[in-house]
């Protein structure tokens, strides 16, 4: 029942069109973040389930694509998995507040058919990403996976190809973890991949497809995609040493580790909690403190998705509720909107 719901619901505004005339609908926009589609498209369908006369039409287009249509004011708000930094606020036609929504993890997808548990540590996968691991039965992988019969195959790596809030959640955990990742790479929405098999496809969707069609390959794909197209995904071995998968529990402990979380000190990767999944982190909703337009059911819309209603639809699409007191902080700074 659920995984049919998810499946309508991506769908958001083909369902809100059938359940509501048009002629009576507010209508407000937005755009940006791949990660946050599954979880926007169920919680904004439920709301308009109990609010028939508001509609969401979210573009799920990448979250610089997202900062783009936001800065020229051609939707109503939009969504980033980082928040906008003080260049791009300063091109912005006005006071912006940013806003936690979002809290979910980026599973470490792969394709080796037979094989369904991978282990790999923090260093084999950024070794994979630099393109010094270039084989599956590379030693390396070997020693960490015994008894796996793994293939004399070509490591395909898949990135992002679009400006991309999830790709500067996993550059920012590369960079934890490596010296000279950091150096060399760097963290952004957008790098130079220097692995030689690097293959780029946009949003999380196609990252996720790319990964699916093609034996060989791995990616960072948003953890619901990966559970939604019945992918399988690596154990990764983290800071303290534990074995974990992405999962919402795993997530929620990297978020627990690092309770504080702001516009200008957001990241949680890299957590050195026993039970915390490495590449965790949270999106942000972007909206204007004055908007022009649709004010107040903007207000309303965005400070039902990120409360506790809003986030109860989190677990039934495999994101983590925010946790009580970012919920709390994320309200805090909406009510700016209202003075």
């Amino acid at each position: 029942m659920i995984r049919s719901l998810r499946r309508c619901c991506f769908s958001l505004a083909v369902v809100a069109a059938m359940t509501l005339p048009a002629a009576a609908a507010t209508q407000l926009t937005g755009a940006g973040s791949t990660f946050d589609y599954p979880f926007f498209s169920k919680a904004f369908y439920v709301y308009n389930q109990k609010n028939p006369d508001v509609t969401v039409n979210y573009q799920s287009i990448g979250s610089g694509g997202g900062i783009a249509q936001f800065t020229a004011r051609t939707v109503d708000f939009g969504a980033t998995d980082v928040p906008m930094n003080a260049g791009e606020l300063a091109r912005a036609p006005g006071p912006v507040l940013q806003i936690p929504a979002t809290l979910g993890g980026a599973a470490i997808a792969y394709n080796l058919p037979g094989i369904t548990t991978l282990h790999l540590t923090r260093q084999v996968l950024v070794d994979i990403y630099l393109g010094k691991i270039l084989k599956w039965n590379d030693p390396q992988i070997a020693r960490l996976n015994k008894g796996v019969n793994l293939p004399d195959m070509s490591i395909i790596v898949v990135h992002r190809s679009d400006g991309s809030g999830t790709t500067y959640i996993f550059t920012d955990f590369l960079s934890h973890v490596s010296g000279e990742w950091k150096s060399k790479v760097g963290t952004g929405k957008s790098v130079s991949w220097p692995a030689p098999s690097s293959v780029g496809a946009k949003g999380n969707e196609g990252v996720a497809g790319q990964v699916k069609s093609t034996p060989g390959a791995i990616g960072y794909v948003e953890m619901a995609y990966v559970v939604e197209n019945s992918m399988t995904a690596a154990m990764l071995q983290n800071k303290a040493g534990k074995w974990v998968s992405c999962t919402p529990e795993t997530v929620a402990a990297a978020a627990a580790s690092r309770p504080e979380v702001s516009a200008t000190n957001f990241s949680i990767v890299d957590s050195a909690a026993a039970g915390a999944f490495p590449i965790s982190g949270y999106s942000w909703v972007v909206v204007y403190k004055k908007p022009t337009d649709r004010a107040k059911q903007l207000y309303d819309v965005l400070s039902w998705l990120v409360g506790p209603q809003g986030q109860a639809n989190a677990k039934s699409v495999d994101y983590v509720p925010l946790p009580r007191n970012v919920q709390a902080a994320a309200a805090a700074t909406l009510g700016q909107m209202q003075r």
